[in-house]
């Protein structure tokens, strides 16, 4: 029997994930049909196995086609009749659906759901680009002609007026998150900058916003991930390769405006992180790896301090030891994180737990982490407005 604080288990048992980039002429519609063509092959199922589905897609005017939830069906006839929704939970996206399905599976609605969640940004310029993602904030008071690094250039300034200039600590996030991505196939730029260039302001890496420079912001991407979700009764009887179990799902939701809160707090984090932890008994100390939401470096180094992994100004100590970095006392990013993975809104979130769920079940390719069983989640929209903070083990 299952109560409030036991929650019936859910397992990912299949996935797939596109190679994240700029895709000039590569339409939604295609995105979705690969990503779902991949987990559900990867999972040993068809169309008629799957009870729903669900899509998430932020979009918010960079493609014309909204309305997408049944694109997933139009490459797989299976599906044809099967309950299909969208959610957008800005860049939480993909692990707005991914609860969402594990929902479904809990009420007893659903044993075995589809999630895909993906994003087409290249269709508009840069500057265009930075204008659909101010929806993400409080656009009564968060305004700026930089988009959302104008916003989180005022946190990092904030965080530097506090506890000093820690623009070499930024640099060292940035040159370890894409020294990581050269080991991953998915990531939209493999090129290991180094910390000298991330910490130059220079022609080739300007001031964007702030003290925020190029190498200190996310990507703008196109791309796709899927996974497939199901019950522990599914689990039982089904034949799947492996699965990943999730020890713990948490969601926190804080206030929209930046001005109702202590920003470099990132309360909301730290609510998740701590929810996290208390459902799945265990501390930060029994993570082997976190795979977090590196928007813009500003976002890493405070979500050091909100994980715990470092007190109230001291995440940039931490980075300078090297205790993010593979070998250190937590990696996070090794997939090279949104910086240098790159950051396709509404796939961001599925390919975190993609990525996290390849370590525990040692199919990271050049990414793996030896012996890697337990692996941290988490996703973020807005300035740490929405929250989503997973767990995950292997489970079969």
């Amino acid at each position: 029997m299952t109560t409030k604080n036991t929650p019936a288990a859910v397992h990912i048992v299949g996935w797939s994930h596109s190679k994240f980039g700029k895709y000039d002429l590569l339409e939604p519609e295609a995105l979705i049909a690969d990503a779902v063509a991949g987990a559900l092959l990867d999972a040993g199922l068809t169309g008629e196995d799957v009870d729903s589905v669900v899509v998430g897609t932020f979009n918010g005017g960079f493609v014309g086609q909204d309305f997408p939830s049944s694109l997933a069906i139009n490459s797989q006839p299976g599906l044809r009749f099967k309950p299909a929704l969208r959610v957008e939970n800005a860049c939480a996206t993909g692990s707005a659906g991914i609860y969402t399905g594990m929902q479904a599976i809990r009420s007893g609605a659903a044993d075995v759901v589809l999630v895909v969640g993906y994003e087409r940004m290249n269709g508009l310029p840069t500057a265009e680009v930075g204008d659909v993602l101010l929806q993400c904030a409080y656009v009564k008071e968060e305004t700026s002609s930089t988009g959302f690094a104008g916003v989180f250039a005022g946190i990092a300034q904030k965080y530097f007026d506090t506890y000093g200039d820690a623009s070499d600590a930024l640099a060292h996030i940035s040159a370890k998150n894409h020294h990581n991505a050269m080991a991953n196939p998915y990531a939209h730029v493999r090129r290991d900058l180094g910390f000298e260039f991330c910490n130059t302001v220079s022609e080739k890496n300007p001031l964007v916003a702030g003290p925020l420079r190029r190498t200190d912001c996310s990507l703008i991407s196109d791309g796709a991930a899927a996974l497939v979700l199901c019950s522990d009764r599914v689990l039982a009887r089904g034949n799947f390769k492996r699965a990943v179990k999730f020890r713990a799902a948490q969601a926190v939701s804080d206030y929209l405006p930046v001005s109702r809160r202590d920003i470099l707090k990132f309360e909301g984090v730290q609510h998740a992180w701590q929810k996290a932890f208390a459902e799945a008994g265990c501390s930060l100390d029994d993570l082997n790896l976190v795979e977090t939401h590196d928007c813009f470096t500003i976002a890493e180094l405070l979500e050091v301090e909100a994980m715990g992994l470092a007190k109230p100004g001291q995440a940039p100590a931490v980075v300078r030891e090297g205790q993010t970095q593979r070998g250190g006392r937590l990696p996070i990013n090794l997939s090279g994180g949104l910086k240098a993975k790159g950051h396709p809104i509404g796939a961001t979130g599925v390919s975190l737990h993609v990525l996290a769920a390849m370590q525990v079940v040692g199919e990271a390719g050049d990414m793996q982490l030896p012996g890697a069983q337990l692996a941290g989640v988490f996703n973020m929209g807005g300035v740490a407005v929405a929250n989503y903070a997973s767990i995950l083990e292997r489970s079969a």
